[in-house]
């Protein structure tokens, strides 16, 4: 029986179950047969939370850390977190188990690529913070925005992905963008909702979310 190593914290349900749902997938490409990704999981009540993002507070460390101590208890090795803006909190915690972190894997990847510039699709939170924008500048890469127009159209459809409420013309629309930015500049998307309905044929585009299940499938085989 394999055993588990990986620690999820469930959040929001789209969100969480896309993380699942990958993980498996990938997991059975490499053994085969029936297999699943073997994990184990501590679903929060996402309503602790949520309402407290996207901005670092006491409040929210206090809620997170507490969840982070629960998750520590299991027999894991490595915390997997399906929330990439929630991972500005972990950074301020104390976090006793290996976290899958997307900033650094983004990083890395970039890095491998050897590409210097990228365009940085998130939240709008995300996309107009200084978070990822300060962690890959210190690691001496650019990082460009979408136009104010393109970036109120990506933080719409998240919202829409978020409440399934999105339809094929909005999918569409956010293809052309990804597709149309892709052209100058890789893009880094760094917020889960981007990632569940993003074009598979493209291979400028750096998920942040595909790389943390692509490292947790790769560490467990």
């Amino acid at each position: 029986m394999s055993k588990a190593t990986v620690g999820l914290l469930g959040l929001g349900s789209r969100s969480t179950l896309y993380y699942i749902k990958e993980l498996n997938r990938l997991y059975n490409q490499k053994k085969g047969g029936y297999s699943t990704f073997p994990f184990v999981m501590l679903n929060a009540d996402f309503d602790t939370i949520n309402p407290l993002l996207p901005n670092t507070s006491e409040a929210l460390d206090t809620v997170v850390q507490t969840y982070i101590d629960e998750l520590e208890k299991l027999s894991i090795t490595t915390i997997l977190i399906p929330n990439i803006t929630l991972h500005e909190t972990i950074d301020r915690l104390d976090v006793q188990r290996k976290i899958l972190h997307p900033l650094a894997l983004a990083v890395e990847k970039i890095i491998e690529q050897e590409w210097s510039t990228i365009v940085l699709f998130g939240s709008l939170h995300s996309m107009e913070s200084n978070y990822i924008r300060s962690y890959f500048n210190a690691k001496g890469i650019e990082v460009q925005l979408p136009s104010q127009e393109d970036r109120l159209f990506i933080d719409d459809f998240r919202k829409q992905t978020y409440s399934e409420t999105e339809t094929p013309n909005l999918i569409a629309s956010y293809h052309s963008i990804l597709n149309k930015y892709t052209k100058i500049f890789p893009v880094v998307l760094a917020c889960t909702e981007l990632s569940i309905l993003k074009p598979t044929d493209n291979n400028r585009i750096i998920d942040m979310a595909q790389l943390q299940i692509e490292k947790a499938v790769s560490e467990t085989v």
